[in-house]
């Protein structure tokens, strides 16, 4: 990605701030524009984080203001030092929207793209030019404009949904939490950040588990971004904070036994053929390969055997692990179900991370590592042998919990309270979004 960014070294300036958030309307009242728009450029700071969610041209209109934000090369990461106290400033920023009376409620309805009318638009854009994201001077009717879905995914790639400029259950509900539980959002998560980014050193991997995202972070820039598919609600993601020691290729996924009792046991009263059919063996404490219709399916005994799946296409890692120390027994791997990265929902793992286009992580990750060139890891994945490549210098790898931030574009951005541990109301993405 070559997106940009504002120089990790520079001093926290309020105004990248206000035109993250607030921006056009303080932009509009200091004269820089009124209603007119122009085609967004790479010096806006959603531009490039768009074009992760994009594989075609971002052709949407934006207000004149946009342009003024400059952001060179690459995206700037979640977490970097000037994290928490960009998120600081941006709090000031939502105190004057909530002392402003915050942003009016906009109507429920099943959905609202280009081209259509409906009055439900008029507090829409209303809603949009309060947080900054439509033009102030760009809200006097109904009809759902270039301008209005220009504005719509400006929001939804500041919340983290798919950015597609039409408005459906998720973008509206994300619209709807009140200006004051935005600003408590913040406020809440500067105590994590302030935790959570001392002593980085200049090469990490972040995983923000309410973002479902994975980032690979050099000198204090997002080198690259990875879709993730983290631990559903009943069987969360821990925090991690650990080193990424090795990568494994072709792997074999021993199942957890905690997977054995809730998933494996059951599927087997169902379907007696499910190991056979998903190239799972059994073993004994001895090593002995038993067969499926040795074990007493109807009991507890399944678990005091090892459940393990062989290497291939179907594999539940697919063909790569990311192994780090974790008394969690979880870990970061490919997938056989890319579907997965497709939806708003993610969070659908039994609390291990599978990674969107890991072979490219990877690559980064071996950079470092004498004898793992990008052909070389590729040639090792297309064997089909189970290879283990150890790094030459351990990698520090952080899973956060981070719903609100803003970080040095000036952009602020807010996440679903997935697991609810903010306690503040924030609604989590659906179910019901994911594909």
């Amino acid at each position: 990605m070559n997106e940009g960014n504002e120089g990790s070294g520079s001093r926290p300036d309020r105004r990248r701030v206000l035109h993250g958030v607030a921006g056009l309307a303080a932009l509009a009242a200091a004269g820089a524009t009124g209603g007119q728009a122009s085609a967004a450029t790479a010096g806006d700071p959603l531009f490039g984080l768009m074009r992760d969610n994009e594989h075609d041209d971002f052709g949407q209109t934006f207000d004149q203001a946009s342009r003024t934000i400059r952001m060179p090369k690459p995206t700037a990461p979640t977490l970097s030092p000037q994290t928490a106290e960009l998120t600081q400033q941006a709090v000031k920023v939502y105190d004057d929207i909530v002392a402003r009376g915050g942003w009016p409620q906009v109507p429920k309805i099943d959905e609202l793209h280009l081209g259509m009318r409906h009055p439900s638009v008029v507090e829409l854009r209303q809603r949009l030019a309060v947080s900054g994201d439509l033009d102030p001077n760009a809200v006097a009717n109904d009809i759902y404009d270039s301008y209005v879905e220009a504005a719509v995914r400006r929001f939804q790639e500041r919340h983290g949904l798919t950015t597609d400029g039409i408005l459906r259950e998720a973008t509206l509900d994300a619209m709807n939490v009140p200006a004051t539980t935005r600003r408590d959002q913040l406020k809440l998560n500067i105590s994590r950040l302030e935790t959570l980014t001392t002593n980085l050193g200049p090469r990490y991997v972040v995983v923000n588990i309410p973002a479902a995202r994975v980032e690979a972070i050099e000198h204090d820039l997002a080198v690259s971004r990875h879709t993730a598919v983290v631990g559903r609600p009943s069987r969360p993601s821990p925090d991690v904070n650990s080193k990424i020691e090795e990568i494994n290729f072709n792997p074999y996924w021993t199942v957890p036994v905690s997977i054995v009792r809730k998933d494996l046991i059951p599927i087997m009263e169902k379907q007696p053929d499910y190991l056979t059919q998903n190239h799972i063996r059994i073993f004994d404490a001895r090593h002995n390969e038993l067969q499926p219709s040795q074990i007493n399916w109807y009991s507890q005994d399944a678990v005091h055997y090892t459940f393990r799946q062989d290497p291939g296409d179907f594999n539940s890692l697919g063909h790569i692990r990311i192994y780090f120390p974790s008394p969690d027994g979880v870990y970061m791997h490919d997938t056989p179900e890319k579907d997965l990265f497709g939806g708003d929902y993610r969070w659908d793992s039994s609390g291990c991370c599978r990674v969107q286009n890991v072979r490219q992580l990877v690559y980064w990750l071996l950079d470092e590592t004498k004898g793992w060139p990008p052909a070389a890891i590729d040639q090792a994945i297309e064997s089909g042998n189970q290879v283990n490549a150890t790094l030459a210098k351990p990698v520090p790898l952080h899973w956060v919990y981070v719903t609100a931030w803003s970080a040095s574009n000036g952009v602020v951005q807010f996440r679903g309270d997935i697991y609810n541990r903010d306690g503040l109301g924030v609604p989590a993405v659906p179910q019901s979004t994911k594909t």
